[in-house]
């Protein structure tokens, strides 16, 4: 298993790669597959428009939104070593087997375990305000009388170091402009570590989101072995520019600042499993996944209920057609995404003997709003393969291709090796509003969405598991 902080690392790539530009098309992006793939592909245009027609029109209409909603609802958040999540599983265990799946099971995994407690922080010169926080996730607590101190208020890391003589003993506080989450994340990864190497007794980090009310935003951040530990939180964008205003006015500014957290020893936690065996080469998989626990805000209904309840409900929409692919259709539930990847790196390094045989892997997790396509990394014949099959969804408007190096957390660590793998394009362009806060509530999911996603995932893993060849690697 990585380290937590590679895997992060790993992640905040990923997500600053697909913010990136896609370069136009050009004459050598063109597809020339052969007449007879072509053929075969489109042969499966009634199989997907059944398929459509079910989950958007027929009797599985709406089933994903109020599945999720159920699910969201009885069990709120479900942090990573929390009791919440443990019983979020065996309550999912319980549905995947009622719905009729193959091979249903929870496969053990070793998770860190971190605990919120109480916090509170409370500007008390040059008057008294209340500022709402969250701890962020790793942080250590403050001692129990709290830190009152002045406030080093920045704009950048290059900021920060201009002014380090001023650093020593101060609560400092990042005001960084928001451009994209994979750019401005690196703010709430490491500006602990850059203040306590300057002697700074605290952070306060700008939330990494494009738009606020007044809403604080959690997510992991991460220590270095070398660099003195010290407590770091999140606070909203509004008191953020307000603070920095107020110090670039020359007033002196006093916080009292107080955290509970802590890291418990590590935990046991389970990735969920499901299947439908292949009729034909059961060996060779297609791997569709989410992730199933969120931060301890909110209802992790967007991050990533939605994308976990796609992903499991298209096979159970598969099995209710009684359609049966040649190869194994896997969905896997991940634990442990938002503390670095860890229930996926797990998987991996368990299922190496298998991984010849994992043939197309998928993950949603960056939103279910209204689908567009999917974004790809491999091969161009791969791709090209999947340009294809994206047209049997034509009907619901889901046919664009993105072409990127990398795609999805929890599958990055495949699709880095070359293995093809997508993820869901969808209008997440409010994605980050909502992102790792209290925000995070069934209120932003929409039925309509939640049936195309869940369509547009059903026919595309469905095709590629039962095509007679494989997805080339790259």
């Amino acid at each position: 298993m990585l380290p937590a902080r590679t895997l992060v690392g790993t992640l905040f790539l990923v997500a600053a790669v697909s913010s990136a530009a896609v370069p136009a098309a050009t004459a050598e992006d063109e597809c020339d597959l052969p007449e007879e793939m072509v053929r075969e592909i489109r042969s499966y245009a009634p199989v997907a428009d059944k398929i459509i027609r079910f989950v958007t029109e027929g009797k599985f209409k709406g089933r994903t939104w109020n599945k999720l909603a159920g699910f969201v609802d009885k069990f709120g958040s479900r942090i990573a070593g929390s009791q919440n999540l443990e019983n979020a599983i065996d309550f999912m265990l319980n549905e995947l087997r009622k719905e009729g799946l193959d091979n249903v099971h929870g496969e053990e995994v070793t998770i860190p375990h971190w605990v919120r407690g109480r916090e509170s922080a409370k500007l008390l010169e040059p008057r008294m305000q209340t500022l709402p926080i969250l701890g962020l996730g790793g942080s250590i607590a403050t001692p129990k009388e709290g830190i009152t101190a002045e406030l080093l208020v920045v704009d950048s890391f290059d900021e920060l170091h201009h002014h380090k003589e001023q650093a020593k003993g101060k609560i400092v506080v990042f005001n960084e402009n928001y451009t994209t989450y994979g750019e401005s994340v690196r703010y709430r990864d490491y500006a602990a570590v850059e203040a306590a190497k300057l002697g700074g007794v605290a952070t306060l980090v700008r939330s990494v989101t494009g738009f606020s009310i007044a809403s604080p935003h959690t997510g992991w951040q991460d220590y270095d072995t070398n660099v003195t530990q010290i407590p770091t939180a999140s606070i909203t964008i509004e008191d953020a520019q307000m603070l920095s205003r107020m110090f670039k006015r020359g007033e002196k500014l006093k916080v009292r600042l107080y955290m509970e957290a802590k890291t418990l020893p590590p935990a046991k936690s389970r990735n969920t499993v499901a299947e439908i065996k292949g009729k034909e080469k059961a060996d060779e998989v297609v791997l569709v996944s989410g992730h199933l626990d969120s931060w301890d805000v909110g209802q992790g209904a967007m991050d990533d209920g939605g994308g976990a309840f796609v992903s499991w409900l298209s096979l159970a929409a598969i099995r209710k057609l009684d359609l049966r692919p040649r190869r194994t259709l896997r969905a896997v539930l991940w634990t442990a995404e938002e503390e670095g990847l860890v229930g996926a790196a797990s998987y991996v390094e368990k299922h190496k003997s298998e991984e010849g045989k994992l043939n197309f892997v998928m993950e949603s997790d960056e939103g279910t709003f209204t689908p567009q396509g999917l974004v790809f990394s491999g091969s161009k014949t791969a791709g090209c393969i999947l340009k294809e099959v994206l047209k049997l969804t034509a009907s619901i408007n889901t046919t664009n291709f993105q072409l990127e190096k990398n795609v999805g957390s929890d599958i990055t660590l495949w699709t880095s090796k070359g293995l093809p793998g997508a993820s869901l394009m969808n209008a997440n362009e409010k994605y980050f509003w909502f992102h790792h806060s209290a925000g995070d509530m069934m209120t932003v999911e929409e039925p309509r969405a939640l049936d195309l996603c869940t369509a547009l995932w059903a026919v595309s893993s469905y095709v590629v598991a039962d095509l007679s060849f494989g997805i080339p690697r790259n």
